[in-house]
């Protein structure tokens, strides 16, 4: 019988339980979608063989691609129009060579030695959003006053997105990713936050900024269209992610105060501690490992026909114990790099880097100058996004 799916968590620091049921049983297993079948991918090395590409198509327009499945009933006409205009410039969704034609003009502006002269200004960011919350009292939403603000406010420098339009995509973002919200919601919402930056990269084209855009749109290689749709990606993805895991992290952390002494004894920890936390947490999990076999395969013995969906479970495949000695516990001493968190292959996360850093910038800082930071709510009260395919919390009520 086919594993109902998609599958809710029920804990801030658990994968759903059925993961390791279906992990134990193969690691292919059918699941029953809302409008049809896939396979599920639960374990770790046959997530890396599928995330790597090899006869695996990432488009949504490939037949049999689980994108599809996923909703109960067709699109309609105006969402068809929608999504086909969203579509453009999504390279994520796209497969080589044109996803290579957008990644190779991308990729100098994710490097790592890119990322390090950004170190100063995220920083920056986090000292300042600090410097807020001390100003206000002695208590904080570490969501609204750091977890979310953090992350936005460097991708909107990055971009060049005015800040003050924040809430604007902020809230459009979390319609849009949000189960909860009927289809007809998200739609507009994707509709809205892509007229904002059209508007905004067509600014831009009349006089280009030394920044992101502006290389993008001088590089003469990208259509408007294209260029909307890259700015619309990084956005999303630049403050969604890491405002998700953030307040995750701190709450992870105050659980494990010996592990958190260590840190702050000895702060050359933290880049290992923050590649743990990740593969704790994976709060992507399937969003973005969404596939479809291209060509007959077999993956981990189970033979896949051309045109069947794929989803990896990149939280299963992070607690794999196959490829990682005691799964369940959270060890930053752990150094476990070969995790799948920003995926695996050609369409690993181009972001990763700044991610990285972002996290170990922010968590050291904070924990530096807050040391007797608490929250102030049992878990069992603290609000998740179990509606929404990327996981996080809602609110962290914090005192110090």
């Amino acid at each position: 019988m086919a594993q109902p799916f998609p599958v809710p968590r029920r804990c801030p620091f658990e994968p759903p339980p059925e993961y390791a049921a279906m992990r134990e049983q193969a690691p292919l297993v059918r699941a029953a979608l809302p409008g049809g079948e896939a396979w599920l991918v639960t374990r770790h090395a046959e997530a890396q063989q599928v995330l790597s590409g090899a006869g695996i198509s990432t488009s949504p327009a490939t037949p049999g691609h689980p994108s599809r499945a996923m909703r109960p009933e067709p699109p309609t006409p105006e969402e068809i129009a929608v999504l086909a205009e969203f579509s453009v410039g999504h390279f994520i969704d796209l497969d080589p060579p044109e996803h290579t034609r957008f990644r190779k003009l991308l990729i100098p502006e994710f490097t790592v030695r890119r990322v390090r002269e950004l170190r100063p200004g995220i920083q920056d960011i986090a000292d300042r959003l600090i410097d807020d919350m001390l100003a206000k009292g002695d208590e904080a939403e570490l969501v609204a006053d750091f977890g979310l603000p953090l992350p936005s406010l460097v991708i909107c420098r990055l971009l060049g997105v005015p800040y003050e339009d924040h809430e604007f995509f902020q809230s459009r973002t979390r319609r849009m990713l949000s189960v909860s919200a009927d289809d007809g919601a998200r739609f507009t919402a994707m509709a809205e936050i892509r007229s904002y930056l059209d508007a905004l990269v067509t600014a831009a084209e009349k006089g280009p900024e030394d920044d992101l855009l502006g290389r993008v749109i001088g590089s003469g290689r990208l259509t408007h269209a294209e260029i909307v749709g890259v700015i619309f990606l990084l956005l999303v993805a630049g403050h969604e992610t890491t405002a998700n895991m953030l307040p995750l992290s701190v709450l992870t952390l105050l659980r494990h105060p010996a592990q958190l002494d260590a840190l702050r004894a000895d702060p050359s920890g933290w880049p290992m501690a923050v590649e743990e936390l990740l593969r704790y947490h994976s709060i992507v999990d399937w969003a973005a490992f969404d596939r479809v076999a291209a060509e007959d395969l077999e993956i981990g013995g189970q033979l896949v026909r051309r045109g069947e969906g794929i989803l990896v479970l990149g939280a299963s495949a992070n607690r794999d114990e196959r490829a990682f000695e005691r799964p369940d516990e959270f060890d930053v001493r752990r150094g476990a790099r070969n995790h799948v968190a920003f995926g695996y292959g050609v369409h690993q996360c181009l972001g990763q880097n700044l991610a990285r850093a972002e996290l170990e910038i922010a968590l050291r800082v904070l924990f530096e100058r807050l040391p007797g930071l608490r929250v102030t709510a049992p878990d069992e009260e603290l609000p998740a996004k179990y509606d929404g395919p990327i996981f996080g919390l809602t609110a962290l009520p914090v005192a110090w």
